[in-house]
């Protein structure tokens, strides 16, 4: 990932910046906000900016908003900047990180803002299958959509795929089409004129241009705006772009990837996804099987994630115990690796002794996994319960249940529930918005109800 930090703070975002390089970061500095915003018109963009809680943060997002360049922020400042920090919270930066900087809570911040690691782990021949065609496909200019439900891994094939290409050396620029407003999304991509619409002050390059040269992920694709696909397709086919308010067509050279958790074929007879489009998109196509058909799969991810967050919360790895191994083998895992991810860094977090026992296995509320029982027996009791709950409820209560459960099972994140519930993110926040008005405990990024 790309970090912009901004600012000095008498050199102590310095360090700062030696412990997210040492995470991976790629990190940017610029001093004040007006070289923060030439940076980020530049075309080399960012996915994080790290501002000095000195600066005008109120002011550097409006710029942002009014030229049409979506980024989180992040104010860091030091710890006796208390006032500074609700400041800085309430004009709207995601979070606060106090300074002298913590190498843990600068790591985390990262990796929430990544999302998705980069490590392809894998041993089911299901899996295999895929990873070798992606492999075979990679070296060519074809187009490619990775499909598969939510949780699957379609970023980390989709980073394997360019790594193993001829453009490796070149940029991996990836957008995420359901997390950026709609307005927003235009100017991202293909980048506007000084004057293209009130608040633009300057040139500003876009994802389509970033990414010369290299790899741009569509993900989520399904999410775009059918009169915006129509302008994907042109450049897809022409190899040129049009910036919002240009007057000339400026040429790219880039290989498109696009992901999806939906079926872009009902789209299409939806009427709400171009066919033409989808053609262009789908020369070559990855489909993710989910976790539950990759059983062999599970026990080798669950052992890579037991590593990754002893080693980042500082603990001794500890093996999984015979009935932990048996718990996540039977589970049916429905949020795929992205749940197993987080059932396991909790059970790091719960365990206790030399091994991670089965009662450090648990779902989000805190309840343990059941494995006594066999399939079939736990379908049925799931079934009889699900249908005595239904019982004297409206559907807008179950709804809402439903909404609220799921994002206490994805710790906050929206763009994730909306992915595992099947709605766009945009619907999913009028939903929330309508509960918080409600007065209804609406939990954020990172949290729970149950912790609230």
């Amino acid at each position: 990932m790309r970090l912009l930090i901004v600012g000095t703070l008498g050199g102590q975002l310095t360090a700062a910046t030696q412990i997210a390089m040492q995470r991976g970061a790629k990190v940017v500095q610029a001093d004040d906000v007006e070289s923060a915003m030439k940076e980020l018109r530049s075309g080399r963009g960012a996915d994080l900016l790290m501002v000095d809680v000195g600066l005008d943060i109120a002011g550097l997002l409006l710029k942002l908003q009014n030229e049409r360049v979506h980024v989180p922020i992040v104010a860091c400042g030091v710890e006796t900047d208390a006032q500074a920090a609700v400041s800085a919270i309430r004009a709207g930066a995601k979070e606060y990180i106090p300074l002298p900087p913590d190498a843990e809570m600068i790591a985390a911040v990262l990796a929430a803002v990544a999302q998705e690691r980069g490590d392809l782990i894998y041993r089911d021949e299901a899996m295999a299958v895929v990873v070798r065609l992606a492999e075979q496909v990679a070296p060519s200019d074809a187009s490619v959509l990775i499909t598969g439900e939510s949780g699957t891994g379609k970023e980390v094939i989709a980073r394997h795929v360019h790594k193993s290409s001829n453009r490796a050396s070149k940029s991996f620029i990836s957008i995420n089409c359901a997390a950026i407003p709609e307005h927003l999304l235009e100017s991202e991509l293909f980048g506007h004129e000084k004057g293209a619409f009130t608040g633009a002050v300057a040139r500003r390059i876009g994802k389509f241009e970033e990414a010369d040269g290299g790899t741009l992920l569509l993900d989520e694709i399904s999410e775009m705006d059918v009169r915006l696909q129509a302008k994907l397709l042109r450049a897809i086919q022409e190899r040129v772009i049009d910036r919002v308010g240009g007057t000339r067509p400026v040429p790219v050279d880039i290989r498109i990837l696009a992901t999806s958790n939906r079926d872009l074929a009902e789209s299409v007879r939806q009427g709400a996804f171009r066919e033409d489009l989808l053609f262009r998109l789908n020369v070559v196509n990855l489909k993710l099987p989910p976790l539950r058909e990759r059983p062999a799969d599970v026990l080798e991810l669950a052992k890579f994630f037991v590593g990754h967050y002893a080693e980042a919360n500082g603990v001794a790895v500890r093996p999984l115990s015979v009935e932990a191994r048996q718990a996540l083998a039977v589970n049916p895992w429905p949020g795929n690796v992205r749940e197993l991810e987080n059932t396991m860094h909790r059970a790091v977090l719960l365990a206790h002794g030399d091994e991670i026992g089965v009662e450090a296995i648990r779902l989000p509320d805190g309840s343990p996994i059941v494995v006594t029982k066999g399939p079939a027996e736990r379908a049925a009791q799931t079934a009889e319960a699900v249908s005595r709950n239904f019982v004297g409820r409206t559907v807008s209560d179950m709804e809402r249940d439903l909404i609220l459960d799921t994002l206490d099972h994805c710790l906050g994140n929206r763009t994730h529930a909306a992915k595992i519930l099947g709605i766009s993110i945009r619907t999913l926040r009028n939903k929330l918005n309508q509960y918080t008005d409600e007065g209804l405990g609406v939990p954020g990024p990172g949290e729970v109800r149950s912790a609230m």
